[in-house]
């Protein structure tokens, strides 16, 4: 049979369940979900922005990881996996209701928010009917939802997007719940609320209400759209202070038409009332820092600046001698060593002697 296809998922979900139809309305978009119905009752609803019952019951403890898989594997092809955790007593009828009721409200509020619905006939779920929700008062509480978090911060892409700590807070003070402190921790900047949710074991719809209060602390940051035009290219930020590389490539010996630059620099030398001049610089190799049109056509004239001495006949400066290499414990030539020091009075020459002859034995 041919799905009957309607752009309002609302809309369509009032309209099956008037008819008394069992399916599964499907909805696509981000991030979509699936609503079950039995005769015109809702009896779940999943996304992939909300936990379902297994993340639930295994994340908060109440259930082993083993006995969940365990209950999936016998009962998804008959639809009888709720059945059978409550027949082997793993689970009480108020507990397997409860849970069921809140991972469907929250998993209604993301598939029936927006997007194109699909009703497909006949379609059950492997859970099996625990609870029977009346459609009309599934869109109420799913409105009423969106009205609460509307209040609080009128931000949807807060409850999809990745959860981002502010590096610093806003305030001296602020006053946190046990659920606030336990998702600032936990958020990574990667996980989204639906991962939050899933890894603390809590209800998807009272995460994203803590983390609208925190975006309305500023403790988190705002998602907010990605530019359409090209949304790959990222724009880095330019230091500030930087011009020019330090390294540049050889400028041409002739200066730009029409430009004439000196950048002569008088350096005093050392005990001399002479100066010199340094090679005048290239009109080309300042391209970068300055257009041809603000630079004047005169000397530039720079502030004199210490430096070290320049030969100015062009000569390299006289190296010193090298001495040749000798052994250890060789005297230095006459040449070079000096006089032995007089000794200061009142030195201990009996100590300086038994030095001596300490060093002497050690060679």
């Amino acid at each position: 049979m041919t799905p009957a296809k309607s752009p309002g998922p609302a809309g369509l979900l009032t309209r099956v369940a008037g008819e008394r139809r069992t399916g599964a309305l499907v909805v696509g978009g981000t991030p979509g979900g699936t609503v079950y119905l039995a005769e015109g009752q809702v009896t779940y609803a999943e996304s992939a922005a909300a936990p379902g019952v297994g993340e639930l019951l295994t994340a908060s403890g109440r259930l082993a990881a083993r006995t969940w898989q365990a209950a999936l594997d016998a009962g998804s092809a008959r639809a009888t996996v709720g059945r059978l955790l409550l027949d082997q007593g793993h689970l009480t009828q108020g507990e397997l209701e409860l849970c069921v009721l809140g991972a469907t409200y929250d998993a209604a509020y993301f598939a029936l928010a927006a997007g194109t619905a699909a009703f497909h006939e006949g379609v059950r779920h492997w859970l099996g009917d625990v609870v029977s929700i009346d459609a009309a008062a599934l869109n109420r509480e799913s409105g009423r939802r969106t009205r609460l978090l509307n209040e609080i911060i009128a931000n949807p892409r807060i409850d999809t997007a990745a959860v981002i700590p502010v590096p610093r807070p806003p305030r001296e003070r602020i006053t946190l719940t046990a659920a606030q402190w336990e998702l600032l921790v936990h958020a990574d900047g990667q996980r989204t609320p639906a991962d939050l949710a899933q890894l603390l074991g809590r209800a998807g719809f009272a995460t994203i209400q803590e983390l609208r209060r925190l975006a309305a602390l500023g403790l988190i940051e705002q998602p907010r759209a990605r530019a359409t035009d090209n949304p790959d290219f990222v724009r880095l930020p330019r230091m500030r202070g930087a011009s020019a590389p330090a390294h540049r490539h050889a400028a041409p010996e002739s200066p730009a038409a029409g430009v004439s630059i000196d950048l002569s620099i008088d350096v005093p030398l050392d005990g001399d009332t002479t100066r010199t001049r340094a090679t005048p610089a290239p009109a080309a190799a300042l391209a970068t820092a300055a257009p041809a049109s603000a630079v004047s056509t005169s000397a530039v004239s720079a502030p004199a600046v210490s430096a070290p001495a320049v030969s100015t006949s062009g000569d390299p400066p006289a190296e010193r001698p090298r001495l040749d290499r000798r052994k250890p414990g060789a005297k230095l030539p006459k040449e070079i060593a000096a006089e032995p020091p007089q000794p200061h009075s009142g030195t201990d020459e009996v100590l300086l002697k038994r030095i001596r002859t300490a060093l002497r034995a050690l060679r």
